[in-house]
């Protein structure tokens, strides 16, 4: 009896064991499941930058004519853009408790020249052994970026045909030093005659200017120094960030808008003068924004004192107003919901999730368009960020960015050394 009560008892034991190990394992899968989904459902999640992967100016084929930037005055924009996050430092409360910065809402034209010159593509030259690409023959990749020649310094299209054509008159190669990520390449080739457009080639595209529009979301009265767009500038067909000699921002002037709808995002269409209204240089594009110094007078007739900023934690859910422009240079504040605010204690770019709720707006653009980021979110008399973001598949929502990030990266704001940092 004993035997088999004690027999009873382990399995008994042994059921219960096997019970409390299903359930442990029923509630582990079900919060992998819950896991899995919600990371699904954020990679699902479409979106598009309102504004600035920017349309370059000049794009040319290496021995085709350069289009010279003086030529272009008046640019319309049309452009699309990406963002990712980066590491930075921390910053605390008592580094913003006494900043006040001027709230912007200005549509702005950008005019960006890039460090070196952009590999954007390959194609073939017809030559008297066939077609072939020797850029590409010389493993050059799409996003390289071309700094030297022979040893020489490149900093625009037009320094490269000289030596292409001297090069390939004397059958002789070129030597180049690109740039790959954080690597430093060098490589050779040697230029091929184009037979039908009696040219020396290189099979290469390339790009050495960008320009387009965003909005003005800050400036510090006494510095002088701005933030804007939100979001990092990438190149178009590389998808990689811009790395910039240097730039200008001008007055910008929005000419229409296009609405955006399910599935297609909208746009703002502006114009402005690149060799005119030049209100500032850019000397920064990082994930948080473009970030420069004022030079010149900046608009804002209704919006023109200074005001307090908030830290990531003191946003709260519910309304809000934004800053922007939609017709001419008239800046208007318009009314939106913060959905949802994430206290960040590091930096990250898609900190609120906003929706568009004035009718007005959502008459006129149907949400939040490209051309709309950069546009300052203000909240209780507080700016507390940008618009940097739309949704795709909802235009009356997208993301926004916390003012203190950009505030670190516009040197308005101190960065702290932290080692956890991520």
């Amino acid at each position: 009896m004993w035997w088999v009560g004690r027999r009873r008892v382990i399995r008994l034991k042994e059921k219960q064991q096997k019970n409390v190990t299903f359930l442990r394992y029923s509630v582990l899968l079900f919060i992998l499941s819950v896991f899995s989904i919600f990371q699904f459902g954020i990679e699902q999640v479409s979106f598009a930058a309102p504004s600035e992967t920017m349309t370059f100016q000049n794009q040319s084929e290496i021995g085709l004519p350069i289009i010279d930037k003086s030529e272009i005055n008046t640019i319309t924009s049309h452009e699309s853009l990406p963002t990712s996050a980066f590491p930075m430092k921390k910053v605390s409360g008592s580094d913003l408790s006494n900043i006040h910065v001027i709230p912007g809402g200005q549509s702005i034209g950008v005019k960006l020249s890039t460090r070196g010159v952009l590999v954007v593509g390959h194609h073939l030259v017809n030559g008297d052994k066939g077609m072939s690409s020797p850029g590409e023959e010389a493993k050059i990749n799409v996003g390289d970026v071309i700094l030297k020649i022979n040893g020489d310094s490149v900093k625009e299209m037009g320094d490269i045909k000289s030596y292409v054509e001297k090069a390939g008159q004397g059958h002789n190669k070129i030597d180049l030093t690109i740039k790959r990520g954080e690597e430093t390449i060098k490589t050779s080739l040697i230029p091929v005659l184009d037979e039908k457009e009696n040219e020396y080639k290189i099979g290469l595209y390339i790009r050495d200017s960008a320009a387009g529009i965003g909005t003005m979301t800050f400036y510090e009265p006494e510095s002088k120094k701005y933030g804007a767009l939100g979001h990092i500038i990438s190149d178009m067909d590389t998808k990689k960030p811009i790395e910039i000699n240097n730039g200008t921002i001008v007055n910008s002037s929005v000419t229409s808008i296009e609405k955006g709808n399910n599935g297609i995002p909208g746009e703002k269409q502006a114009k402005f003068s690149i060799d005119e209204d030049r209100i500032g240089t850019i000397t920064k594009n990082t994930p948080y924004g473009i970030f420069g110094t004022l030079k010149g007078k900046i608009k804002n007739d209704k919006f023109n004192k200074p005001l307090p900023v908030a830290l990531s934690h003191e946003v709260k859910e519910g309304p809000a107003k934004i800053l922007t422009v939609v017709e001419d240079e008239n800046i208007e504040e318009f009314d939106i919901e913060i959905v949802s605010s994430i206290p960040q204690k590091f930096p990250a770019t898609k900190g609120m999730v906003i929706q568009i709720t004035d009718p007005r707006l959502l008459k006129s653009t149907g949400g939040i368009v490209q051309g709309m980021s950069g546009s300052p979110i203000i909240q209780d008399g507080k700016v507390i960020g940008a618009v940097t973001h739309v949704f795709v598949n909802d235009p009356t929502s997208g993301y926004g960015v916390h003012i203190e990030w950009m505030l670190q990266d516009a040197g308005i704001a101190a960065k702290k050394p932290d080692k956890n940092a991520a």
